[in-house]
């Protein structure tokens, strides 16, 4: 992503019941993890760069691109379902209604949630139990894959009427890679679906971020 430059991270070993290090990411090959696992969080230590990356994402669009920056504990009421663990809250709205705002909502886990354009959430861990064995390393690029795609006019919503009311989303980088995935309707807040129907692009996709004019980035340098 141009002018964004990703933290550094010291690296940080960890080490399992019999001292051997933790090779997070590949910790269960072609078998499944153990029924513990999946009610065990260790090394919570580790998803901590998740919150330097994300503070990283925040300076980097508010000097970028032409946007409003608010923080306010209240901001992460965009979030579809607000974790009770929230430490900061920040969103960050483009100067054209037609691209999707962006809200970073950091708890104290330590994780992140992406709240994109009008109804869905990304979570950073998704969950972060043992038996997900989450790679921080890939958390991180999935972060930051995730903002550019959005900032970049690759992120898409819309509303499927058939075989039930579904509202749908698309990450698409040409190239690079895409996602997908849909909630119905009945399940997220009424008022908000209201919302979103009458917010969202026609054709579900929104557009690309506005970027700073030259002159004001040499100002702001």
């Amino acid at each position: 992503m141009s002018e964004y430059l990703r933290p550094t991270f010291a690296p940080e070993i960890y080490h399992d019941e019999h001292g051997l290090p933790i090779d997070y990411g590949s910790r269960w090959p072609g078998e499944s993890p153990p029924a513990g696992a999946y009610s065990h969080v260790s090394n919570l230590r580790r998803f901590a760069p998740l919150h330097e990356v994300a503070e990283a994402l925040i300076k980097w669009l508010l000097n970028t691109f032409e946007v409003i920056i608010e923080e306010d504990p209240v901001v992460a009421t965009d979030l579809i379902q607000v974790p009770n663990d929230v430490v900061r809250a920040v969103r960050v709205v483009p100067s054209d209604f037609k691209a999707a705002p962006l809200t970073f909502v950091l708890t104290s886990f330590p994780g992140v949630y992406l709240h994109a354009g009008s109804l869905h959430d990304f979570h950073f861990p998704v969950c972060g139990c043992d038996a997900c064995d989450d790679k921080v390393e890939n958390l991180i690029e999935e972060l930051e894959w995730t903002v550019r795609t959005v900032v970049s006019g690759g992120y898409y919503e819309s509303f499927d009427p058939l075989p039930a009311d579904w509202i749908e989303y698309r990450l698409n980088e040409p190239g690079v890679g895409m996602q997908s995935g849909r909630s119905r309707t009945e399940d997220l807040p009424k008022e908000r679906v209201e919302l979103a129907r009458a917010v969202l692009p026609a054709d579900g996709q929104w557009l690309p971020w506005q970027e700073l004019a030259p002159d004001s980035l040499a100002a702001d340098n």
